[in-house]
């Protein structure tokens, strides 16, 4: 398997790794995530991407020490519900490394990655229901590279709710970057789409 986007190559790991995301409020949508490795230690954060803080539209990835890791940003105009990914603070006249979009047609939705590298461009596609946390990233060879489940407790064998969820990280896919893309997801299916809506796979580049 090829390696893809390296946002931190602190969250690239070299066996398939489990993390654990959680919503850090069940009051508002959208105020944040906590993510933690199979041990329980804080590695990834979001405390807030409400439109006090900073734009509505835009999201902060930032490690456990607060460092800014990756900023994710709608484009706009777009009509194609398009956003952006900047490695760590978004500036003026920065370019992103890579962008997400979704197209729809009548019944269905879409998610194509497009990432932008000095060997040319790069594509993911997006299949599964965020809603019902169940996706697969896949490359462009149709391997899958992460994969977004629904927790399950192994003390009781319940599945939790969908506050709690696994990031599975196959190796050598940076956790930082499928990260950001969860944090797009979350926007996409908060703003656009019902709880049960899917995203379903694509034939387009």
């Amino acid at each position: 398997m090829k390696a893809g986007l390296v946002v931190d190559d602190g969250f690239i790991y070299g066996e398939e790794t489990n993390l654990t995301v959680l919503k850090t409020s069940l009051f508002f949508a959208n105020d944040g995530f906590t993510v933690y490795d199979c041990t329980g230690q804080l590695v990834l954060r979001v405390d807030f991407y409400g439109p006090e803080m900073r734009r509505k539209d835009e999201v902060v990835l930032m490690d456990a020490n607060g460092r800014c890791l990756l900023t994710v940003s709608k484009k706009r105009p777009s009509l194609h519900h398009r956003w952006e990914g900047y490695t760590g603070e978004r500036t003026e006249g920065k370019k992103p490394i890579f962008s997400v979009r979704r197209s729809s047609i009548i019944g269905r939705c879409s998610v194509t990655v497009e990432v932008y590298g000095t060997q040319g461009q790069e594509y993911y596609q997006i299949e599964g229901s965020y809603a019902n946390r169940a996706c697969l990233i896949l490359n462009a060879e149709k391997e899958s590279v992460a994969e977004i489940r629904r927790k399950v407790d192994a003390s009781t064998n319940v599945v939790l709710g969908k506050d709690v969820f696994t990031l599975c990280l196959k190796p050598g896919f940076d956790g930082a970057f499928a990260m950001g893309l969860v944090l797009i997801l979350d926007q996409i299916n908060a703003y656009d789409f019902p709880e049960d809506a899917a995203v379903q796979p694509t034939t387009e580049n």
